[in-house]
């Protein structure tokens, strides 16, 4: 592909962009940047974005993809809750994972994986089932550790990242590319600071 027309296409899409795609765009980053801060508001602006989107997939028809928002929805109310709750169950600070805990995110990445591969693969026009299912999953297992406060959190989402954005450039989605792009900085920025202030405590 020219990097001219590749250039071209990415002015096109940001000209075409709904009102509805740009709010799910910049409160998706908002998300992030706040998740990077270790501030809860990333839940509710997770939300918002989780919403918007949802109604996007659906309108473009794209099934799967508003399931998966449903799933991120469910993380989000859930995680919110557990970043609120101050007894020894809920996830006030940020911890590394445990050994089990580790378990269960490999499991959910695998087996989410799998299953989410055997349902592209067999019940929809796909043309990418193996890397769309591995960036989904991998994401869900990042935002079940996010729900948890761990440091992991961000290893799990930027390896869903780190394939999301060839697999987005594949598919034309230049726009959409770029941010990926930007998101996947962002964590490494965001990883970086949890880290540190997870020294910090532990000292």
């Amino acid at each position: 592909m020219d990097l001219n027309v590749a250039g071209e296409l990415l002015i096109q899409q940001i000209r075409q962009t709904s009102l509805l795609e740009w709010t799910a765009v910049v409160f998706g980053v908002s998300q992030v940047l706040l998740a990077r801060k270790n501030n809860i508001w990333l839940y509710p602006t997770g939300i918002i974005s989780v919403l918007c989107s949802s109604i996007l997939f659906f309108q473009s028809k794209l099934y799967a993809e508003t399931l998966l928002q449903g799933y991120y929805l469910l993380m989000s109310i859930y995680g919110w809750a557990n970043w609120r709750n101050h007894s020894t169950s809920g996830a006030s600070k940020i911890t590394r994972s445990s050994r089990q805990e580790k378990w269960i995110t490999w499991g959910i990445a695998v087996l989410g994986w799998g299953l989410l591969y055997i349902v592209l693969r067999s019940f929809t026009d796909s043309d990418v089932p193996f890397l769309d299912a591995f960036v989904s999953s991998t994401a869900w297992a990042g935002m079940w550790l996010l729900a948890k406060r761990k440091l992991e959190n961000w290893i799990w989402l930027n390896i869903s990242n780190l394939v999301a954005i060839p697999l987005l450039l594949y598919k034309q989605l230049y726009l959409f590319s770029v941010l990926t792009l930007i998101l996947f900085v962002v964590a490494i920025f965001g990883y970086l600071d949890w880290k540190k202030t997870l020294d910090a405590s532990e000292e």
